[in-house]
Protein backbone atom coordinates (compact mmCIF):
# COMPACT_ATOMS: atom_id res chain seq x y z
CA UNK A 1 0.00 0.00 0.00
CA UNK A 2 2.72 2.39 0.48
CA UNK A 3 4.10 2.00 -2.80
CA UNK A 4 0.62 2.85 -4.29
CA UNK A 5 1.00 5.82 -2.12
CA UNK A 6 4.59 6.89 -3.47
CA UNK A 7 2.58 6.32 -7.04
CA UNK A 8 0.20 8.60 -6.33
CA UNK A 9 2.25 11.03 -4.95
CA UNK A 10 4.73 11.17 -7.97
CA UNK A 11 1.55 11.14 -10.16
CA UNK A 12 0.37 14.25 -8.78
CA UNK A 13 4.40 15.94 -9.03
CA UNK A 14 4.49 16.35 -5.62
CA UNK A 15 8.33 16.71 -4.03
CA UNK A 16 10.61 14.22 -2.67
CA UNK A 17 10.29 15.77 1.25
CA UNK A 18 6.79 15.63 0.60
CA UNK A 19 6.67 12.18 0.08
CA UNK A 20 9.01 10.77 2.43
CA UNK A 21 7.07 12.84 5.09
CA UNK A 22 3.53 11.88 4.19
CA UNK A 23 4.87 7.87 3.80
CA UNK A 24 6.40 8.06 7.03
CA UNK A 25 3.44 9.69 8.47
CA UNK A 26 0.87 6.76 7.38
CA UNK A 27 3.29 4.21 8.12
CA UNK A 28 3.42 5.56 11.91
CA UNK A 29 -0.50 5.60 11.83
CA UNK A 30 -1.20 2.20 10.74
CA UNK A 31 1.64 0.70 13.19
CA UNK A 32 -0.41 3.03 15.76
CA UNK A 33 -3.52 1.11 14.98
CA UNK A 34 -1.86 -1.96 15.62
CA UNK A 35 -1.33 -3.20 11.93
CA UNK A 36 -4.66 -2.55 10.76
CA UNK A 37 -5.82 -1.68 7.27
CA UNK A 38 -6.69 1.88 7.07
CA UNK A 39 -9.82 0.88 5.36
CA UNK A 40 -11.03 -0.58 8.70
CA UNK A 41 -10.01 2.61 10.53
CA UNK A 42 -12.24 5.92 10.34
CA UNK A 43 -12.41 9.13 12.10
CA UNK A 44 -12.38 8.35 15.79
CA UNK A 45 -8.66 6.53 15.22
CA UNK A 46 -7.43 9.38 13.16
CA UNK A 47 -8.88 11.89 16.27
CA UNK A 48 -7.07 9.58 18.77
CA UNK A 49 -3.64 9.75 16.71
CA UNK A 50 -3.65 13.55 16.04
CA UNK A 51 -4.47 14.00 19.93
CA UNK A 52 -1.53 11.31 20.88
CA UNK A 53 0.61 13.56 19.04
CA UNK A 54 -0.37 16.77 20.59
CA UNK A 55 -0.52 15.30 24.08
CA UNK A 56 1.81 12.92 24.28
CA UNK A 57 4.17 13.84 21.49
CA UNK A 58 3.76 16.94 21.93
CA UNK A 59 4.30 18.15 18.32
CA UNK A 60 4.16 21.70 16.94
CA UNK A 61 0.73 22.34 15.43
CA UNK A 62 2.55 22.73 11.99
CA UNK A 63 3.49 18.89 12.53
CA UNK A 64 0.35 18.05 13.31
CA UNK A 65 -1.40 19.42 10.50
CA UNK A 66 0.85 17.87 8.40
CA UNK A 67 -0.08 14.22 9.63
CA UNK A 68 -3.67 15.08 9.05
CA UNK A 69 -2.52 16.04 5.43
CA UNK A 70 -0.89 12.82 5.26
CA UNK A 71 -3.97 11.02 6.09
CA UNK A 72 -6.48 12.49 4.09
CA UNK A 73 -4.46 12.06 1.32
CA UNK A 74 -3.97 8.40 1.91
CA UNK A 75 -8.03 8.45 2.24
CA UNK A 76 -8.67 10.39 -0.73
CA UNK A 77 -6.23 9.92 -3.30
CA UNK A 78 -4.75 6.45 -2.69
CA UNK A 79 -7.68 4.39 -1.55
CA UNK A 80 -10.44 6.93 -3.21
CA UNK A 81 -12.71 6.93 0.48
CA UNK A 82 -14.41 9.94 0.66
CA UNK A 83 -15.85 9.49 4.42
CA UNK A 84 -18.32 12.23 6.26
CA UNK A 85 -15.38 12.34 8.74
CA UNK A 86 -13.34 13.71 6.61
CA UNK A 87 -14.17 17.06 6.86
CA UNK A 88 -14.96 17.62 10.09
CA UNK A 89 -11.05 16.59 11.76
CA UNK A 90 -10.40 19.36 13.57
CA UNK A 91 -6.95 21.19 12.57
CA UNK A 92 -4.90 22.47 15.18
CA UNK A 93 -4.24 25.97 15.28
CA UNK A 94 -0.91 27.78 14.40
CA UNK A 95 0.16 30.16 17.42
CA UNK A 96 0.97 33.88 15.22
CA UNK A 97 4.29 34.56 16.06
CA UNK A 98 6.65 37.54 14.76
CA UNK A 99 9.67 36.88 12.45
CA UNK A 100 13.10 37.10 14.14
CA UNK A 101 14.79 39.95 12.60
CA UNK A 102 18.60 40.93 12.95
CA UNK A 103 19.58 44.37 12.36
CA UNK A 104 21.89 46.23 9.41
CA UNK A 105 24.92 45.97 11.91
CA UNK A 106 24.17 42.31 13.42
CA UNK A 107 23.82 41.32 9.45
CA UNK A 108 26.72 42.39 8.84
CA UNK A 109 28.42 40.90 11.81
CA UNK A 110 26.95 37.72 11.07
CA UNK A 111 28.23 37.45 7.22
CA UNK A 112 32.19 38.88 8.46
CA UNK A 113 31.85 35.65 10.82
CA UNK A 114 30.95 33.22 8.44
CA UNK A 115 32.88 30.58 6.40
CA UNK A 116 34.08 31.17 3.03
CA UNK A 117 32.54 28.67 1.94
CA UNK A 118 29.15 29.45 2.98
CA UNK A 119 29.55 33.42 2.18
CA UNK A 120 28.12 33.18 -1.05
CA UNK A 121 25.12 31.37 -0.10
CA UNK A 122 24.46 33.38 3.20
CA UNK A 123 25.15 36.62 1.37
CA UNK A 124 22.34 35.46 -0.93
CA UNK A 125 19.82 34.88 1.68
CA UNK A 126 19.75 38.43 2.62
CA UNK A 127 20.08 40.07 -0.42
CA UNK A 128 17.66 38.44 -2.25
CA UNK A 129 15.35 37.19 0.12
CA UNK A 130 14.98 33.71 -0.97
CA UNK A 131 14.25 30.61 1.13
CA UNK A 132 17.39 28.09 2.04
CA UNK A 133 16.48 25.53 -0.48
CA UNK A 134 15.45 27.71 -3.30
CA UNK A 135 19.13 28.98 -2.68
CA UNK A 136 20.57 25.73 -3.22
CA UNK A 137 18.85 24.32 -6.41
CA UNK A 138 19.75 27.23 -7.91
CA UNK A 139 21.22 26.59 -11.48
CA UNK A 140 24.21 28.22 -13.22
CA UNK A 141 21.79 29.61 -16.01
CA UNK A 142 19.44 30.95 -13.25
CA UNK A 143 22.20 33.82 -12.69
CA UNK A 144 21.54 36.45 -15.69
CA UNK A 145 24.37 39.17 -14.99
CA UNK A 146 23.28 40.99 -18.23
CA UNK A 147 19.96 41.98 -16.77
CA UNK A 148 21.05 42.12 -12.67
CA UNK A 149 18.48 39.56 -12.47
CA UNK A 150 18.36 35.96 -10.37
CA UNK A 151 15.49 33.61 -11.41
CA UNK A 152 13.62 31.14 -8.65
CA UNK A 153 12.46 28.19 -10.33
CA UNK A 154 9.82 25.81 -8.98
CA UNK A 155 9.75 27.74 -5.65
CA UNK A 156 7.22 27.15 -2.77
CA UNK A 157 3.95 26.78 -4.51
CA UNK A 158 5.86 25.63 -7.89
CA UNK A 159 5.76 29.12 -8.94
CA UNK A 160 8.77 31.00 -10.45
CA UNK A 161 10.13 34.56 -9.88
CA UNK A 162 13.04 37.08 -10.55
CA UNK A 163 14.93 38.61 -7.94
CA UNK A 164 17.48 41.33 -8.39
CA UNK A 165 21.16 40.38 -8.13
CA UNK A 166 23.40 42.04 -5.45
CA UNK A 167 26.01 43.68 -7.48
CA UNK A 168 28.60 43.18 -4.60
CA UNK A 169 27.75 39.45 -5.14
CA UNK A 170 28.53 39.29 -9.29
CA UNK A 171 32.67 38.80 -8.60
CA UNK A 172 31.67 36.01 -5.64
CA UNK A 173 29.14 34.22 -7.98
CA UNK A 174 31.26 34.54 -11.34
CA UNK A 175 34.08 32.82 -9.52
CA UNK A 176 31.32 30.25 -7.74
CA UNK A 177 30.50 29.10 -11.56
CA UNK A 178 34.27 28.66 -12.76
CA UNK A 179 34.57 26.43 -9.34
CA UNK A 180 31.08 24.44 -11.15
CA UNK A 181 32.89 24.29 -14.54
CA UNK A 182 35.98 22.63 -13.16
CA UNK A 183 33.83 20.11 -10.93
CA UNK A 184 31.92 19.61 -14.07
CA UNK A 185 34.50 18.81 -16.38
CA UNK A 186 36.07 16.43 -14.03
CA UNK A 187 32.63 14.40 -13.46
CA UNK A 188 32.10 14.17 -17.29
CA UNK A 189 35.68 12.88 -17.80
CA UNK A 190 35.15 10.30 -15.42
CA UNK A 191 31.78 8.91 -16.51
CA UNK A 192 29.36 10.95 -14.85
CA UNK A 193 28.12 14.73 -15.25
CA UNK A 194 24.48 14.19 -15.58
CA UNK A 195 22.56 16.49 -13.67
CA UNK A 196 18.76 16.07 -11.84
CA UNK A 197 16.40 17.56 -14.31
CA UNK A 198 12.58 17.78 -14.11
CA UNK A 199 11.06 14.55 -15.61
CA UNK A 200 9.58 16.25 -18.14
CA UNK A 201 12.49 18.34 -19.37
CA UNK A 202 14.62 15.28 -19.18
CA UNK A 203 12.26 13.50 -21.96
CA UNK A 204 12.45 17.14 -24.17
CA UNK A 205 15.53 17.65 -23.54
CA UNK A 206 17.59 14.34 -23.41
CA UNK A 207 21.06 15.87 -23.30
CA UNK A 208 20.58 18.83 -21.05
CA UNK A 209 21.55 17.16 -18.40
CA UNK A 210 25.30 17.21 -18.94
CA UNK A 211 25.58 20.99 -20.38
CA UNK A 212 26.83 23.65 -17.76
CA UNK A 213 23.89 25.58 -17.65
CA UNK A 214 21.74 22.95 -15.72
CA UNK A 215 24.14 22.63 -13.33
CA UNK A 216 23.49 23.30 -9.77
CA UNK A 217 25.11 26.85 -8.67
CA UNK A 218 26.23 25.09 -5.16
CA UNK A 219 27.61 21.15 -6.51
CA UNK A 220 26.96 18.82 -3.04
CA UNK A 221 31.03 17.92 -2.74
CA UNK A 222 30.46 13.90 -3.52
CA UNK A 223 28.37 12.46 -6.08
CA UNK A 224 25.29 10.24 -4.66
CA UNK A 225 22.66 7.58 -5.94
CA UNK A 226 18.79 9.33 -7.14
CA UNK A 227 17.05 7.99 -4.14
CA UNK A 228 14.16 7.54 -6.76
CA UNK A 229 16.28 6.13 -9.55
CA UNK A 230 19.37 5.02 -8.24
CA UNK A 231 21.34 7.02 -11.06
CA UNK A 232 24.70 8.09 -9.34
CA UNK A 233 25.06 12.13 -10.04
CA UNK A 234 26.45 15.12 -8.10
CA UNK A 235 23.32 16.61 -6.33
CA UNK A 236 23.19 20.39 -4.36
CA UNK A 237 24.73 21.02 -1.60
CA UNK A 238 23.24 19.69 1.45
CA UNK A 239 21.13 22.11 3.65
CA UNK A 240 22.60 21.29 6.95
CA UNK A 241 25.77 22.27 5.56
CA UNK A 242 24.72 26.05 5.19
CA UNK A 243 22.94 25.47 8.47
CA UNK A 244 25.79 24.68 10.77
CA UNK A 245 27.92 27.42 9.21
CA UNK A 246 25.48 29.75 10.14
CA UNK A 247 24.92 28.61 13.65
CA UNK A 248 28.60 28.86 14.01
CA UNK A 249 28.77 32.26 12.95
CA UNK A 250 26.18 33.77 15.03
CA UNK A 251 27.83 32.40 18.00
CA UNK A 252 31.33 33.91 16.90
CA UNK A 253 29.42 36.85 16.04
CA UNK A 254 27.83 37.59 19.54
CA UNK A 255 24.45 37.30 18.71
CA UNK A 256 22.05 36.36 20.76
CA UNK A 257 18.86 36.16 18.67
CA UNK A 258 17.91 32.64 18.18
CA UNK A 259 18.71 33.35 13.78
CA UNK A 260 19.04 30.67 11.53
CA UNK A 261 18.49 30.73 7.72
CA UNK A 262 15.41 31.79 7.28
CA UNK A 263 16.23 35.00 9.36
CA UNK A 264 18.13 36.53 6.92
CA UNK A 265 15.44 36.52 4.67
CA UNK A 266 13.20 37.90 7.56
CA UNK A 267 15.43 40.70 7.50
CA UNK A 268 15.25 40.99 3.96
CA UNK A 269 12.11 41.78 3.73
CA UNK A 270 12.07 43.92 7.05
CA UNK A 271 14.97 45.91 5.72
CA UNK A 272 13.25 47.02 2.72
CA UNK A 273 10.34 48.01 4.49
CA UNK A 274 12.28 50.04 6.63
CA UNK A 275 13.61 51.96 3.33
CA UNK A 276 10.07 53.13 2.42
CA UNK A 277 9.88 50.04 -0.55
CA UNK A 278 5.83 49.10 -1.36
CA UNK A 279 5.11 46.45 0.73
CA UNK A 280 3.55 44.87 -2.95
CA UNK A 281 7.08 44.59 -4.17
CA UNK A 282 8.35 43.44 -1.46
CA UNK A 283 5.60 40.26 -1.74
CA UNK A 284 6.42 39.64 -5.50
CA UNK A 285 10.26 39.59 -4.53
CA UNK A 286 9.43 36.95 -1.09
CA UNK A 287 7.13 35.05 -3.71
CA UNK A 288 4.37 35.29 -1.18
CA UNK A 289 0.64 34.27 -2.56
CA UNK A 290 -1.33 36.17 -0.47
CA UNK A 291 -0.11 40.18 1.22
CA UNK A 292 -1.63 38.90 4.21
CA UNK A 293 1.96 36.90 4.71
CA UNK A 294 3.92 39.65 3.62
CA UNK A 295 2.13 42.13 6.68
CA UNK A 296 3.73 40.17 9.46
CA UNK A 297 6.74 42.44 8.39
CA UNK A 298 4.72 45.51 9.08
CA UNK A 299 5.65 45.01 12.72
CA UNK A 300 8.92 47.03 12.26
CA UNK A 301 7.19 50.13 11.01
CA UNK A 302 5.68 50.11 14.60
CA UNK A 303 8.13 50.54 17.09
CA UNK A 304 7.41 50.62 20.82
CA UNK A 305 4.55 48.39 20.63
CA UNK A 306 2.05 50.30 17.94
CA UNK A 307 4.22 53.64 18.16
CA UNK A 308 2.83 54.34 21.89
CA UNK A 309 5.62 56.00 24.27
CA UNK A 310 5.89 54.43 27.87
CA UNK A 311 4.54 55.91 30.62
CA UNK A 312 7.95 55.64 32.29
CA UNK A 313 9.55 57.98 29.63
CA UNK A 314 6.90 60.13 30.83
Amino acid sequence: MLDQVRGRLRVKHYSLRTEQAYVAWIRRFILANGKRHPRELGGAEVEAFLTALATRGRVAAGTQNQALAALLFLYREVLRVDLPWMESVVRAKRPRRLPVVLSQAEVRRLLAAIDERAWPMAALLYGTGIRLMECLRLRVQDVDFARNQITVRGGKGGKDRHVPLPESLREALLATIERVKVVHEADVAAGYGEVWLPAALERKYPNAGWELGWQYLFPSPKLAADPRTGAVRRHHLDESVLQRAVRAARQRAGITKPATCHTLRHSFATHLLESGYDIRTIQELLGHKDLATTQIYTHVLNRGGLAVRSPLDL
